[in-house]
């Protein structure tokens, strides 16, 4: 097996999308990992991800699900953050956002998260939208006394001067809540479509209620827990959780939800270890790549 930088130097990696040569702002998109499971409260694992799923984008077309191909992409991988990382990555998305560079971080747990938001509104200048896919809020003050735990990435993005309060998050797929985040969800005002909701009105109406309430922000983020989708679609996960998404409203909502202004994204929680198959692993990969794909419409459109 590859190291990961062997790996980043490879120009067969991401469908042979990978340029090792170029600088960030040369780049269509950059890509980075953080291989971090230390904020988890249940099962690890998640440390494994990013070059796991490096390993599986060397066979693969730059191609999508609707027969389009988007071989112009240029990528950089930047590699995997683990020394002081949370300095690190924090810094290093801020100049990937100041260079107006698509970048797609790879956790890793959900903690991994936060200090990418942290770069991004470092670097901002306007106003941020997040928008949470995942089967649970993240909205703990803190686990176990940690802050900085899997489950209180969007309580600190609420302390961010470019988030100016609930308003600024949208929430998809929730079918969980700490005890924690109920007596908050109880006092504020948040915006989420649960999973159960999302059955019911379907993923046309989801798509237009979060593009009215994001719109209204300069930028957009996605961060994606891969245990929105249920079980029977990722059981590879530290918390899975029963009745969520399924992988067909998951690529059409993610089509939707990139009419916004999007600057970046995130995949997290995807754990190898805990499924043989690697069905959360591949399932990542395939978000990644369509993703990637509306990336590139836009910058051929922008041309």
């Amino acid at each position: 097996m590859k190291t990961v930088n062997e790996m980043i130097q490879d120009k067969k990696l991401w469908a042979g999308l990978n340029r090792p040569d170029l600088s960030i702002d040369e780049a269509d998109i950059a890509v980075l990992g953080i291989p971090f499971d230390g904020g988890v409260s249940f099962r690890s694992g998640t440390r494994n991800a990013p070059q796991e799923l490096r390993n599986i984008t060397y066979t693969i077309s730059p191609t999508t699900e609707t027969f389009e191909c988007f071989d112009n992409l240029k990528v950089l991988d930047l590699g995997d953050f683990k020394d002081n990382w949370l300095e690190n990555v924090e810094n290093v998305v801020a100049d990937i956002v100041k260079k107006q560079t698509f970048f797609t971080m790879i956790g890793g747990d959900h903690s991994t998260t936060i200090p990418v938001q942290r770069g991004i509104n470092k670097a901002i200048d306007g106003t941020l939208g997040i928008i949470h896919i995942d089967a649970h809020f993240d909205l703990c003050d803190e686990m176990d006394g940690n802050k900085l735990a899997h489950g209180c990435t969007e309580r600190r993005a609420l302390e961010l001067d470019s988030v100016g309060g609930t308003e600024n998050l949208f929430f998809i797929g929730i079918r969980s809540i700490e005890s924690d985040e109920l007596d908050f969800y109880k006092n504020n005002s948040v915006q989420v479509v649960s999973a159960k909701e999302y059955d019911r009105i379907g993923t046309e109406a989801v798509i237009k209620r979060v593009q009215e309430a994001m719109s209204q922000f300069d930028h957009v983020y996605i961060t994606l827990d891969i245990d929105a989708l249920d079980p029977a679609y990722a059981a590879g996960t530290g918390t899975p959780q029963f009745g969520g998404l399924t992988s067909r409203q998951i690529l059409n909502l993610l089509e939707g939800l990139f009419q916004l202004p999007v600057i970046g994204m995130d995949v997290v929680e995807v754990a190898p270890n805990l499924d043989d198959s690697l069905a959360s692993l591949f399932a990542a990969r395939k978000i990644i790549t369509e993703c990637w794909a509306h990336v590139n419409k836009k910058i051929t459109d922008s041309k």
